[in-house]
């Protein structure tokens, strides 16, 4: 499934998370992102630009409507990982 190949991406996933709190620039992803690479960045933001995820305007990146409606369902996703991430823990706890 084409979807999941870029969203397994390495950074991609965390860009559009960032980016589903608001617009930011270049400057300011790199930032909350600490550990990627100028030139990675780019070419991930870039990537997302010509699959119609984010666009560039006055104010840095932004999600696209079809962007934001993704990152709506990958707030789904963090639902669940959190109940998962609790059953873990009280599973361990029990042992």
């Amino acid at each position: 499934m084409a979807l999941l190949d870029v969203l397994g991406q390495r950074w991609t996933l965390r860009l559009l998370w960032e980016l589903g709190h608001g617009s930011a620039t270049f400057r300011v992803l790199r930032a909350r992102c600490e550990d990627v690479s100028p030139t990675l960045l780019n070419k991930r933001m870039k990537d997302l630009r010509e699959l119609a995820l984010i666009e560039l305007g006055d104010n840095g990146f932004t999600l696209t409507d079809l962007g934001m409606a993704l990152v709506g369902k990958l707030a789904s996703l963090d639902s669940w990982a959190n109940d998962w991430a609790d059953q873990l823990a009280h599973r361990q706890q029990l042992k």
